[in-house]
């Protein structure tokens, strides 16, 4: 089994930033692709980020020169930095994770969500 628990979510005003991390523990092997996903109240969940094993990166065209996905290998933790927030990029953040487990089979996981609110 293998857990996926997010920190850093919180209130924040419009303009400020907030850096969220995600840390990945239990039956792993390897990790390739490691995301950031959103979910708007009301709206379907939007990928934001992601960020493979070698560190090649991409962004919804929404959060691109704003947020940048990062990620420790040796601690299993990706991160988003988000910077310039906007009232709407308020949603629950959500990591996901694509695990090579120790016997060779993948399997994705989710977080549990962390809550980001933006005040105008």
């Amino acid at each position: 089994q293998v857990q996926l628990v997010e920190s850093g979510g919180g209130l924040v005003p419009a303009g400020g930033s907030l850096r969220l991390s995600c840390a990945a523990s239990g039956n792993i092997g390897t990790i390739n692709t490691m995301d950031w996903y959103r979910q708007a109240p009301g709206k379907q969940r939007e990928l934001a980020a992601t960020i493979t094993n070698g560190g090649r990166t991409n962004y919804a065209d929404s959060v691109k020169g704003r947020f940048t996905i990062s990620r420790d290998n040796a601690k299993n933790t990706v991160y988003l930095q988000m910077n310039s927030l906007k009232p709407e990029d308020t949603a629950v953040y959500y990591c996901n994770a694509e695990v090579v487990v120790p016997w060779g089979k993948t399997y994705s996981y989710w977080g549990q969500g962390t809550q980001v609110t933006v005040s105008s």
